[in-house]
């Protein structure tokens, strides 16, 4: 900061300390008398004298009609008249809030210590029409239909007589006595004058309010956000890191000493991992949660780590990274955080590692097999990544200025091998296959919620292209290294190997067969014909020689014509195979 700019910046510190201290004594000011309302009404004047935003004449109607178009509001006779602006819509607006205000006020001052509760109400169970284990992988799901009447409460009816208000009960005394401990149905049998004797009255089993919790984890979500920001944050200093030494290609010097890729990545992402397991065990003993919640976490960091890595190794400024790191950062929250807020709710809570992080600080804990499932994706998408990024750290990858797409097409070309590239087809396409499904559970995360044919029509769409999408990625990498379109024949063998590597992939991941969610209709659509080895097969070969001969054909340009295509007859399969779940 130079000493021209410090006195300005001081004054208005200044200034702002001074705003601060004069708002937090007289209070905000700025909607009072905004509205102006006319009413000769004692109820109605009382009540918008309550509000400072309503500016009120009170009169006569003879007056107020003398020159009615004063006022925003005109209250008379029980009813209410508005103005025909934007601004009259407004008043009655903050006039309805206003006399719910009042309403309330009123409630709150009554007497009567049954005057909010008990409120008697016969529940009725019924199924859910999601029903999330209707079918087994590689078979057609059809929908539940939902009952074509209103349900109605079966067996006899009887009238549970309410209790008098006049009970000879001291109100702050039993006010006093509930906020002393957590509710419990003797204190309402006391109220009610049973007192746990045999004469008390008979009134069923029954809740107050305050024995009753919500269904959402609300309380556990905030330590979810709690842990979550400070380890992305601190990746965010990892992948500036990453940045820094191919600016000015200050990196130079690390490539020319004897240290392997791993060795330099593993040096410089320590320090962070242990900074971020630090921060994870220090917010744990604050909050008093127990050390067992480090477990799910783990897995996060390390995805956060390597996701850090890969954005600062391909990203071309400062500007660029911080647009990648917010994408990244945004993806990975809802990811993370959309399913954990059905924990005990949903099977799908349990594609999130947070999940199992909220189930611990509620004291449920979890299986081994909750814990593989749900951290399954991280572990191996972590291992894709970094194959990926220690196969090009290398001088010519950190230090060119390619864009985005053809840096990343760059990568993958960079991490076959020169002299088996159907081989590495295969590994690349069965590496991939975590990063896969991990988008497609992002999808099932935002998508399943939604009515139950278009959450369908959607995920068999997104599923397929997000398949696609991986799979051309190998094609376009062996167009990149020939330098040119490689013969039919060719790539017609690389067809071949991309398809046999992406059933592979499905067939030996493990958390197929742990997962309540893949034995369901969305199961079917992102697992489709895992049990068929031919089928899927063949789909993953046509999709990929659907992109190569776009490419071939086409050119470059020709590419994203190609992935929708081959997504299109990825869905049309889809669609054919679960055909009865439309």
């Amino acid at each position: 900061m130079s000493k021209e700019v410090l006195p300005v910046t001081a004054v208005l510190l200044l200034a702002l300390l001074v705003a601060t201290g004069l708002t937090a004594q007289s209070g905000m000011h700025l909607h009072d008398g905004i509205y102006s309302v006319a009413t000769d009404d004692d109820a109605a004047a009382a009540i918008l004298a309550s509000d400072p935003s309503f500016a009120t004449t009170y009169a006569d109607l003879a007056v107020i009609l003398e020159d009615p178009h004063r006022y925003d509001l005109i209250i008379t006779g029980g009813k209410v008249w508005t103005a025909r602006t934007t601004k009259g819509e407004a008043a009655l607006a903050a006039f309805e809030t206003a006399y719910l205000h009042y309403q309330n006020a009123v409630y709150g001052s009554a007497d009567d210590l049954f005057a909010a509760y008990p409120l008697w109400i016969d529940t009725i169970e019924i199924e859910s029409e999601l029903d999330f284990t209707a079918t087994e992988s590689g078979t057609s799901a059809g929908m539940q239909r939902g009952p074509q009447i209103p349900p109605f409460p079966r067996g006899t009816i009887e009238p549970v007589p309410t209790p008098a208000a006049d009970l000879d009960v001291d109100e702050e005394a039993l006010r006093l006595a509930a906020a002393q401990g957590p509710a419990r149905t003797d204190r309402v049998e006391t109220v009610l004058g049973g007192d746990g004797q045999e004469d008390g009255p008979t009134l069923g089993t029954f809740k107050t309010p305050s024995q009753l919790s919500p269904g959402l984890p609300f309380d556990s979500l905030v330590y979810v956000f709690v842990f979550i920001f400070p380890l992305y944050f601190t990746s965010q200093f990892f992948m500036m890191a990453i940045a820094n030494e191919r600016s000015g290609r200050r990196g130079e010097v690390l490539l020319s000493t004897p240290a392997g890729p791993a060795t330099i990545i593993a040096g410089k992402a320590l320090p962070y991992f242990l900074l971020m397991l630090g921060i994870s065990a220090a917010i744990l003993l604050a909050t008093g949660g127990p050390l067992t919640v480090l477990l799910p976490l783990v897995p996060v960091i390390l995805f956060f780590l390597a996701g850090a890595l890969f954005i600062g190794m391909t990203a071309r400024s400062f500007r660029e990274l911080s647009f990648l790191s917010i994408f990244f950062s945004t993806v990975m929250t809802a990811y993370l955080f959309f399913p954990s807020v059905f924990a005990n709710v949903h099977a799908v809570s349990l594609i999130s590692p947070l999940t199992l992080v909220v189930l611990l600080f509620q004291g449920n804990g979890f299986g081994a097999a909750d814990y593989v499932y749900a951290t399954a994706l991280f572990y191996l998408g972590t291992a894709a990544v970094l194959v990926l990024c220690i196969k090009n750290f290398n001088e010519e990858r950190l230090f060119s200025q390619e864009r985005l797409t053809a840096k990343v097409v760059s990568f993958v070309a960079g991490a076959m091998a020169r002299g088996h590239p159907y081989a590495s087809l295969v590994a690349l396409n069965a590496l991939a296959i975590p990063l896969v499904c991990m988008v497609q559970m992002m999808c099932l995360a935002l998508f399943f919620n939604l009515p139950l044919p278009l959450a369908l029509v959607l995920l068999i769409f997104l599923a397929a292209l997000t398949e696609e999408v991986f799979k051309s990625l190998g094609i376009a990498a062996l167009f990149r290294r020939a330098g040119k379109a490689p013969g039919w024949k060719t790539l017609g063998i690389a067809a071949v190997a991309t398809g046999l590597g992406f059933l592979l992939g499905e067939k030996l991941l493990l958390f197929v067969t742990l997962s309540q969610v893949t034995g369901s209709v969305f199961g079917d659509v992102l697992f489709s014909g895992v049990g068929l080895l031919w089928m899927p097969f063949l789909l993953h070969t046509a999709g990929a020689a659907i992109v190569a001969a776009y490419l071939k054909i086409g050119g470059a340009r020709a590419y994203p014509l190609g992935v929708l295509t081959a997504a299109a007859v990825h869905a049309l399969y889809n669609f054919v195979l679960i055909g009865g779940a439309l």
